[in-house]
């Protein structure tokens, strides 16, 4: 079985032995996944500014400005990283434009048990993305962006489990119970 430890040993020392090395230019993978998270990321913002625009719920208000801030600042490293390598940055949607939670129609309007939901399927869209990344990174200086992005969404996701679950939010699917074993409820 893998030793976490040793993994992350190897790692760091990779990355000393390579100091000296002339760092390589990305691959076309590492350019599609960095490319294709910050547009993930971007999305999940202008998704992120409806629900605030929407909700009245102090506490989904906290959740979704809290995931708002962790975007932002993985969008403005992500682009910055990918400036400094020569990678144009994808055509995302504009900001939102304020509007009043009273205001929005009803029909219109998302429950707040939606906009924690909807989040939740992004941040696991963007887990995903972080662990592709990281399995297609071949330059260290990648692999351990990918690794932390990776911890910040789970995380995130954590807490917005609590809230779901506090809640009753959170879609549980139907229990599983062996064939022949004594059924428990």
């Amino acid at each position: 079985m893998p030793n976490p430890f040793e993994a992350v040993w190897n790692t760091l020392k990779t990355s000393i032995d390579s100091i000296d090395e002339e760092k390589m230019p990305l691959h076309v993978l590492e350019v599609g996944d960095c490319w294709r998270y910050l547009t993930a990321l971007e999305e999940f913002i202008r998704y992120e500014e409806i629900g605030l625009h929407t909700t009245s719920d102090d506490e989904v208000r906290e959740a979704l400005e809290d995931v708002k801030t962790l975007c932002e600042a993985q969008s403005k490293q992500l682009g910055q990283f990918m400036i400094k390598e020569g990678i144009p940055l994808p055509d995302v949607t504009p900001a939102k434009p304020e509007s009043q939670s009273k205001e929005v129609p009803m029909g219109v309007k998302l429950t707040d048990d939606e906009i924690i939901n909807g989040i939740s399927l992004k941040l696991v869209i963007c887990l995903q993305q972080c662990a592709l990344g990281q399995a297609n990174a071949i330059r260290n200086d990648i692999g351990i962006m990918w690794l932390k992005y990776f911890s910040d969404w789970v995380s995130a996701g954590n807490t917005l489990k609590t809230l779901s679950k506090k809640r009753g939010w959170i879609k549980v699917p139907p229990y599983y119970y062996t064939p022949g074993s004594p059924i428990k409820r």
